[in-house]
């Protein structure tokens, strides 16, 4: 089981710091571009730090499309949560409606 658990928390951390490094940059528009491309390069660095790892101990248990389908819903789940309390944009109902739909393939993808 924690062969299962530590990829999904090891992605977890990396979509923060991923989010972060995306879209951090959006409540700073007064900072200069190129200091922020700086920045979010070295808040990536910890992504990669997370996401190798993360992908590599997971492709013990999961195939790749199954992977990429968890990553894809962490990082939706991830950015709702920043976006709204981050950010303070609202989800609004055709957001919700498209999450959903990813969520349904993934869904797909994880049937054997």
């Amino acid at each position: 089981m924690w062969n299962a658990v530590l990829p999904v928390l090891l992605l977890i951390g990396s979509n923060v710091f991923m989010t972060f490094a995306w879209y951090g940059h959006l409540k700073y528009t007064d900072r200069p571009l190129w200091l922020v491309v700086l920045a979010s390069w070295g808040i990536a660095f910890f992504e990669y730090c997370l996401q190798v790892p993360a992908n590599r101990y997971g492709y013990a248990v999961f195939n790749p499309a199954q992977l990429k389908a968890m990553q894809e819903i962490i990082t939706l789940c991830v950015f709702a949560a920043f976006s709204v309390a981050y950010l303070g944009t609202a989800i609004r109902w055709n957001h919700w409606v498209g999450f959903a739909l990813i969520v349904a393939a993934a869904f797909f993808i994880f049937q054997e």
